[in-house]
């Protein structure tokens, strides 16, 4: 069996195994994070949290925006900020971002996660159905029938 001691050095997580060590740059673990939390059916973005503006939605550009991990001596603690999508149980979404973070950690690094913690900075509600241009509307006008004028007796 190999020696897996974990320990930290400058935001970064070091595993020293039995023929040499692996370093995990704080920044590699929160993009694990946000892409497995991104993936779960009812988060509508990840937020880049109060500090960079309330519900600030971030794209898959930067995923590690809105997370936050913390590395200990040998486990790994993540906060991650989500706008949830309208509709969906927030609770079992947050249950599933948890489970789907801590895997992907775990089995990507090999390091523990002691906890996911998910804050919930908004709603998304759905967007509504874009209104069709005036031209576009106008050509479907003009390709409906008349309808039959009455029929005078």
């Amino acid at each position: 069996m190999a020696d897996t001691s974990l320990s930290t050095h400058d935001n970064t997580a070091v595993k020293k195994e039995s023929n040499g060590t692996v370093t995990f740059a704080s920044e590699v673990i929160a993009t694990i994070a946000g892409l497995a939390a991104a993936d779960i059916p009812g988060v509508a973005g990840m937020s880049g949290g109060i500090a960079d503006g309330m519900g600030e939605l971030i794209g898959r550009k930067n995923l590690s925006k809105g997370i936050k991990v913390e590395v200990g001596q040998e486990e790994v603690a993540v906060d991650i900020a989500i706008v949830a999508e309208y509709g969906r149980p927030i609770t079992q979404v947050a249950e599933q971002i948890q489970s789907s973070v801590k895997k992907a950690i775990e089995t990507m690094t090999g390091l523990k996660v002691v906890e996911v913690n998910v804050a919930v900075q908004g709603i998304r509600f759905k967007e509504q159905q874009p209104q069709q241009p005036a031209a576009a509307a106008e050509t479907q006008e003009e390709q409906k029938p008349e309808p039959a004028a009455p029929r005078v007796k």
